[in-house]
């Protein structure tokens, strides 16, 4: 449909209305608000995120003065341009985020405006702004109105049960199934044929011949790039559930994506398949290997995990394909269980913890694996014995045998009746876990924000971290971010030397070379941690490193070079960056770089250096008070030029900022004022690992005594 044709029904509201459906929703909301609530004016691409808004509510709240409790309602930048095109027309839910009481904000949306519908999400979610549109008696939608066939579909791709194991939706009518396969069947194209056909297949509703149709469409417009139709997975399904030929050579050229949606369609084929693809450390492919090899040669999970994990070893796998196995043994008795059970999401963390905690000690299990097993407990353990001491016995999640039984043929699930049994298995795991974590460490590969969450456990190093960390530098396989942050702590810690300059000298221009951005994480590019070091050793290579700092290619590493002056630092180094950061040009750690140069020069701690700065006209106030918690550790200051909200490592900082003798009241306040924002003590139910109670309490406490400081 065009909707610039004056008889479409988006053109014609424009027409009648004469002027956008932004526009309308926008009159409606500036005349918003009362007492005890506010509207944040529509947005823009400064409020990106939920953080931004409560920010920016925060802000408007202290500009107007208003006392008292005070609730707000807004919208982002995200759920804008997902919610209207470029002509203002509203093409989807505009959703409305908030924050104080729920009643009162409510109660201050109201309906909605005229045209218009206000659904409210719930005390846990946001509320939904969408237009009004009609159902036939059938209840089905005219299929010339674009907003009325856009909301019946969504209600039918929302699962019956949100948080289940495996989405589920509610079976159709005849007449919705009828009024599904007659608008597929007429669809113009592959476009408009894809709500269709997925919202069928969900409910394996495609016949053989609507997929093949489809799947020649798709091949025709998406050749060489399929993966880019969304509609892929559900016609894949489709073609392997006809036995169609056409779904193996799909396979073949979608590659190891593919690998989920053959394990949904059990087959000996299939298997091969996914088991080639998870060797080589596909994660996605290693958790349908071992959903498949349960379906077609062994259910039991941890039998089944035992035979893959030999095969990996067989076949010198990645690591990769271990850590993917070791998460895809705990999902997949996780899921187990909650299946058994009918519990929630929430139960099912809680019940993974304790999983990790009782497999690290498993001895069927191999060594390997409960390495990989004792990491992830690490975080969760306290977690474990509080869940353990708190609960009614009865409520305790857990597998069905204990760990002195014998092993079971099954691996079937049950709630644990014994708080001792819980507490038993959390005794064997401490007792084992220095043996099995010591010269171990993270997965180098995860996303940076998963590796960031693990920096604070290494303020301080064992002999084990250190021989892991030089291991991993020397391995020729350790890519630019595992570099990065295997030899920033290192060095950081002043335990790099002339071994670490030499193993990775020969990767210099092959690997170290390449661009790396790191502005967002607590380390640097390696090659600017190389060659700090190799100055501070006056090693040979150093003049070799400053000479390629010094050419004009690459092109990248321009905003890098003054990074590099934290190694043998002179005044004429510190003046540089001084210059640099008082020129307000665009910071990519040089005034960390400065206060630290500054720091050694004149003997001082980093944060007293930092202190001195506050106020200090043309620099940056907003950077400095992030520095002055980044540098609270000189053994390992933290590079990250926005406070990390989820990080421990910053709560913990903050802190030891806010309570140093020997810093102004204006520095120890802004320690204050890192940790109020801190998400230990605004959202702890989205933090990584979750915190105890324990933790919380002692969180909370320590901002009520910091209360007017």
């Amino acid at each position: 449909m065009d909707v610039n044709d004056p008889g479409s029904s988006q053109a014609g509201r424009r027409v009648r209305r004469g002027r956008s459906d932004l526009a309308e929703i926008s009159a409606w909301w500036r005349g918003l608000g009362g007492d005890g609530f506010v509207v944040l004016p529509p947005p823009g691409r400064g409020r990106y995120t939920q953080s931004d808004g409560h920010e920016d509510a925060a802000e408007l709240v202290a500009a107007r003065g208003l006392g008292g409790p005070v609730s707000f309602a807004y919208w982002h930048w995200q759920s804008h341009g997902r919610a209207f095109d470029r002509s203002g027309v509203l093409t989807g839910e505009l959703l409305l985020h908030w924050g104080g009481d729920h009643a009162v904000v409510a109660a201050g949306l109201g309906a909605g405006p005229a045209g218009f519908r206000v659904v409210d999400g719930g005390p846990q979610g946001a509320f939904r702004l969408d237009r009004i549109t009609r159902r036939g008696d059938d209840g089905l939608p005219d299929p010339a109105d674009p907003d009325g066939v856009r909301q019946f579909l969504a209600a039918l791709d929302e699962p019956v049960r949100r948080g289940a194991v495996h989405p589920q939706y509610r079976p159709l009518s005849p007449g919705e199934s009828g009024w599904l396969h007659e608008r597929l069947d007429g669809a113009a194209d592959l476009a408009d044929a894809t709500r269709f056909a997925i919202a069928l297949e969900r409910r394996d509703g495609l016949t053989s011949d609507q997929a093949v149709r489809l799947h020649r469409a798709w091949a025709e417009e998406y050749d060489g790039r399929l993966v880019r139709w969304t509609g892929w997975r559900e016609l894949l399904h489709a073609l392997l559930r006809h036995g169609r030929e056409e779904a193996w050579d799909t396979v073949a050229a979608l590659g190891p994506p593919a690998a989920g949606v053959v394990a949904e369609v059990p087959s000996e084929r299939g298997l091969e398949v996914v088991r080639a693809y998870a060797l080589t450390g596909v994660p996605g492919a290693v958790y349908a290997w071992l959903k498949l090899q349960r379906a077609l040669r062994e259910p039991d999970a941890v039998q089944a995990v035992i035979a893959l994990a030999a095969e990996l070893d067989a076949h010198d796998a990645p690591e990769a394909a271990l850590r993917a196995l070791a998460a895809a043994l705990t999902g997949a008795v996780t899921a187990d269980w909650r299946r058994e059970t009918g519990t929630d999401a929430f139960a099912g963390r809680s019940y993974a913890a304790l999983l990790a905690v009782r497999f690290a000690t498993d001895d069927r299990l191999p060594r390997a694996l409960r390495v990989l097993f004792a990491q992830t407990a690490r975080d969760h353990v306290d977690l474990v014995r509080e869940a353990a001491l708190r609960a009614e016995p009865a409520a305790l999640p857990g597998t069905a045998h204990g760990a002195d039984t014998d092993p079971p043929t099954t691996t079937a699930t049950a709630y644990v009746t014994d708080r001792a049994d819980v507490l038993a298995a959390i005794e064997r795991y401490e007792a084992a876990r220095d043996g099995l974590l010591s010269g171990s460490g993270p997965d180098l590969t995860a996303p940076e924000g998963v590796l960031k969450r693990v920096w604070h456990r290494y303020r301080t190093l064992t002999e084990g971290d250190v021989r892991w960390l030089r291991e991993r530098i020397a391995d020729p396989d350790t890519g630019l971010q595992g570099l990065g942050f295997c030899l920033e702590l290192l060095y950081a810690h002043g335990l790099a030397g002339p071994a670490e300059v030499e193993a990775l000298l020969p990767r210099r221009m092959k690997d170290l070379a390449k661009k790396y951005p790191t502005t967002y994480t607590e380390w640097r590019h390696p090659l600017v941690t190389l060659t700090c070091l190799a100055l501070d050793l006056g090693h040979p290579a150093a003049g070799k490193l400053l000479t390629w700092w010094d050419g004009a290619r690459p092109v990248w590493k321009n905003e890098l070079r003054l990074l590099t002056h934290l190694g043998a630092p002179d005044e004429a180094k510190a003046a540089a960056l001084w210059e640099f950061v008082t020129s307000r040009a665009h910071d990519v750690g040089q005034l960390t770089t400065w206060v630290l140069v500054r720091a050694r020069l004149d003997g001082e701690h980093p944060l007293v250096v930092a202190d001195r700065l506050l106020g200090t006209p043309g620099v940056h106030e907003h950077k400095l008070r992030q520095v002055l918690v980044g540098v609270a550790d000189p053994g390992q200051p933290l590079w990250h030029y926005a406070v990390d909200v989820r990080s421990r490592g910053w709560w913990q900082r903050a802190q030891e900022v806010a309570e140093h003798p020997g810093l102004s009241p204006a520095a120890r306040a802004i320690g204050v004022r890192t940790a109020r924002e801190h998400f230990l003590v605004r959202h702890p139910d989205q933090l990584e690992p979750a915190p105890t109670e324990a933790e919380r309490a002692a969180a909370l406490e320590w901002t009520r005594r910091h209360d007017g400081s």
